[in-house]
């Protein structure tokens, strides 16, 4: 006897059933099609996810394009590439993309699909998935890895990320890089005398005055403890050392909380040099905040002395 499906429950399947079953999805299944001249198509389209775009499927059915309309604009070359070595080696589309949805919101869509020739036609068989809180999720992770708890600044690896990235654009185009090392002055007496709390706000407000100071393409970043690095691209050693002396003088100026005057800072500056490693650039900072310290502090120093 021909073997029959039977559902979990004994009874068996029939169309409606699948149908039901299909529209149910958290997804969309489909079918894409390809026609030798370029034009594309949905023959099949099922899932909950098909009501995200609110384009009615028997116009997909006849016409791709209203909902490829929907692409983000930085994501619809890379799927169309995508579609492109699909059709020409028959490998699998694996990707994602953003959809744009009404009221200017996005979501995320993660695609698979497995081609197959049907005449002079390509034809995909897959799935896509909304995974757009998957992706506010790893969003948000990353921005953990890369923070600061407690002023929301970058933290030390955030800052060696970039300053790798900063460097080999140097490196490669010649063109000036600058890195200042800060510490806050006898910050110790601070917490002994106003408490940790206050001392804690000293650093929260301390971060914020440097990136109200700096350029949006600058990075401040907390080393732990009163210790920031503040990176400049573009910036060659004399705006940096201006820039430097600017903000020394408006910290010693600044009221946080503890008056006018409570609050200084030693800078300790860089210019990265051609060839330089990372870790050399970073020695050189260090030394000239070290200088700062030694110099009698509320100050700034470069690693020509001056």
């Amino acid at each position: 006897m021909p073997s029959r499906d039977v559902m979990p429950g004994g009874g068996e399947t029939n169309l409606a059933t699948i149908t039901e079953l299909t529209e149910q999805l958290p997804g969309v299944i489909f079918q894409l099609q390809r026609a030798p001249d370029g034009r594309m198509h949905f023959p099949y389209l099922a899932g909950s996810g098909t009501r995200l775009t609110g384009i009615d499927r028997r116009q997909l059915a006849k016409d791709a394009r209203p909902a490829l309309a929907r692409l983000d604009d930085a994501d619809y070359p890379r799927l169309m590439a995508a579609i492109e070595r699909s059709a020409r080696w028959m490998t699998p589309i694996t990707t994602k993309f953003r959809l744009r949805l009404a009221g200017g919101r996005h979501s995320w869509i993660a695609v698979r699909a497995q081609p197959r020739r049907v005449d002079d036609a390509v034809l995909w068989h897959g799935m896509m998935l909304d995974i757009s809180e998957q992706v506010a999720e790893e969003a948000r992770l990353r921005r953990l890895s890369d923070t600061d708890d407690l002023t929301g600044l970058a933290n030390r690896r955030k800052l060696i990320d970039r300053l790798d990235e900063e460097i080999s654009l140097s490196n490669r185009h010649a063109t000036p890089l600058s890195l200042m090392m800060l510490d806050l002055d006898h910050f110790k007496s601070i917490n002994d005398t106003w408490g940790h709390l206050q001392g804690d706000q000293v650093l929260r407000d301390l971060g914020e005055l440097c990136r109200d100071t700096l350029r949006e393409e600058d990075l401040v970043a907390r080393l732990g403890g009163e210790e920031f690095a503040l990176l400049l691209p573009l910036t060659p050693i004399r705006h940096c050392q201006a820039l430097a002396q600017r903000l020394c003088e408006r910290i010693a100026a600044h009221d946080f909380g503890l008056g006018s005057g409570n609050v200084t800072v030693s800078i300790g500056i860089a210019e990265h040099r051609i060839g330089e490693a990372r870790d050399t650039l970073i020695a050189r900072a260090d030394q000239s905040l070290y200088a700062a310290k030694n110099g009698g502090r509320n100050r700034v120093m470069n690693s020509n002395g001056a």
